[in-house]
């Protein structure tokens, strides 16, 4: 499944979306037809009911479950945090590392009470990708390194993937990603991200601006806005959610900076983030018009802007909880109770 990186380093991973498999529309048409026997009128679990066939289709199962789920967080550093665009400063990147190994974050508490498995992939940490404004992120075969390394970090069992970021500066870099690709003006795609002040959210437009402004005008790819413009943390999860469609596994995104990642790839070809949910609407920039722009629709609304991953968390929360409404109901039959004549 990894790249051999024959040729151009991103020659192989365009070869991965081509050949990027479809839904499974037969475990898809045996949860309608259960769904259609299930003791409840047609349609009233909403989108409960869409969500348990989105999973069969993905999982390539008539009974979609949940029982291996997984939160992915990747975290990496960027040159551009020297700019002034963040509330907090870099050390914090090594912080939070440490305090999601020792238990103490939003997301470990999510995990401990939804019982998910928890994996945190450090990105070089001590190194910076380079700042933006003034060169690009990645060579090829950086980026290309990076993407296969995302791809590696989806371990076999798992059956519901939830990705999770933490990068001082990455709200930047996903408003490049975003500026990039949908154009408008870099105030159109930037936030507060950890909070910063009307100085700093002035530093931070202008940042975005600069570093969309190196890459000129006409057409853009989406691994060349990703290696220019991107962060190892969004290169990485990118990587993940092609392996993970390849290893059929459903995935959840958490918000604004995550969703930078399924927006490269959905440049590159719509249907393949066709297994991908957006876990919630960020109040973080314009993340609600991403949404859109990848057809989509948030599963929560919550007010988040925390990243880690704990939007996913709930998100597949909610996603498990289809599965199980679907396996486990009785039929009308089984119940004994008469359906509509």
């Amino acid at each position: 499944m990894i790249p051999s990186m024959s040729g151009l380093p991103f020659d192989d991973f365009r070869e991965l979306i081509r050949s990027m498999p479809g839904p499974d529309e037969a475990s898809v048409d045996a949860v309608r037809a259960r769904n259609a026997q299930l003791t409840k009128p047609q349609g009233s679990l909403g989108r409960l009911e869409e969500l348990a066939e989105w999973l069969a289709a993905w999982q390539r199962m008539e009974r979609p479950a949940v029982r291996h789920p997984m939160v992915s967080i990747f975290a990496a550093s960027h040159g551009v945090a020297a700019k002034g665009v963040s509330a907090f400063p870099v050390e914090v990147n090594f912080q939070m590392v440490a305090n999601f190994t020792a238990g103490g974050a939003a997301i470990n508490q999510l995990c401990k009470s939804y019982n998910y498995g928890l994996k945190v992939f450090e990105l070089a940490l001590e190194v910076p990708t380079p700042d933006i404004t003034e060169e690009d992120a990645f060579d090829e075969a950086g980026c290309a390194a990076t993407m296969a390394f995302g791809m590696e970090s989806v371990a076999g069992g798992t059956d519901l993937l939830m990705l999770g970021e933490m990068g001082i500066g990455n709200t930047t870099v996903a408003a490049a990603i975003y500026h990039a690709l949908y154009g408008g003006e870099a105030a159109d795609w930037i936030g507060r991200g950890t909070g910063v002040d009307d100085a700093g959210l002035t530093r931070k437009r202008d940042a975005v601006a600069a570093a969309v402004a190196r890459l000129g005008k006409g057409e853009r790819d989406g691994l060349e806005v990703l290696r220019r413009v991107g962060g190892r943390e969004i290169a990485a999860m990118a990587g993940a959610i092609i392996a993970a469609r390849h290893q059929n596994i459903p995935v959840v995104v958490d918000g604004y900076v995550v969703t930078a990642a399924a927006a490269v790839l959905h440049a590159l070809d719509p249907h393949s983030i066709d297994h991908v949910q957006i876990a919630h609407a960020s109040v973080e920039g314009a993340h609600r018009d991403v949404i859109a722009r990848l057809g989509k629709e948030a599963i929560v609304d919550l007010g988040f802007r925390l990243g880690e991953g704990t939007g996913a968390a709930i998100a597949g929360s909610i996603i498990r909880a289809a599965a199980d409404v679907h396996g486990g109901m009785a039929t009308f039959a089984e119940a004994g109770v008469a359906n509509k004549g």
